[in-house]
């Protein structure tokens, strides 16, 4: 199973479009974000794309319970665990203890944003990931990642042409 893996979109909205758009075209079944949607407005693309989305909050999202109501329950405070398909997910936005957590081998993958900066490794038995940022504000570099559930392999996708 495929999924698309997303954090700190920070409202660029032209560059969460363009993500959902390639979510669609490589056939994701699922949508997980590691927070800092920012403001409501911006899921709208992601609830429209009809994908089954989960997410959790992060330290720059806004309007928090506006997020929670439009996200109908999709998102929640982090740390959040996740069984999708056979695949036991960790999603949380800070950065803090993840090699702590997938050394404890509970979880299949562990995946955070916060950072903006790429991190797709294994630890142990378990995939730590971070996608980087769509939002490309920090680094210059707007990225996601599509995961593999069944190989536990992630692809680092670059939204730039």
């Amino acid at each position: 199973m495929l999924i698309g893996v997303i954090s700190d979109t920070h409202d660029q909205l032209s560059l969460i479009e363009k993500a959902v758009k390639l979510f669609e075209r490589r056939g994701v079944e699922h949508i997980l974000h590691a927070g800092d949607i920012v403001a409501p407005f911006s899921l709208v693309p992601i609830i429209e794309s009809g994908i089954p989305f989960k997410g959790v909050l992060g330290n720059n999202d806004g309007e928090i319970p506006l997020l929670l109501e439009r996200s109908n329950g999709a998102i929640k405070p982090a740390p959040r665990r996740l069984t999708i398909g056979d695949c036991e997910i960790l999603l949380q936005h800070f950065h803090h203890f993840v090699d702590e957590i997938a050394f404890g081998g509970k979880f299949d993958v562990v995946i955070y944003g916060h950072t903006h900066e790429v991190d797709n490794r294994m630890v142990g038995k378990t995939l730590v990931l971070n996608p980087g940022e769509c939002c490309g504000l920090l680094t210059g570099k707007p990225t996601v990642a599509i995961l593999n559930t069944e190989t536990l392999e992630a692809e680092i996708v670059s939204l730039r042409p």
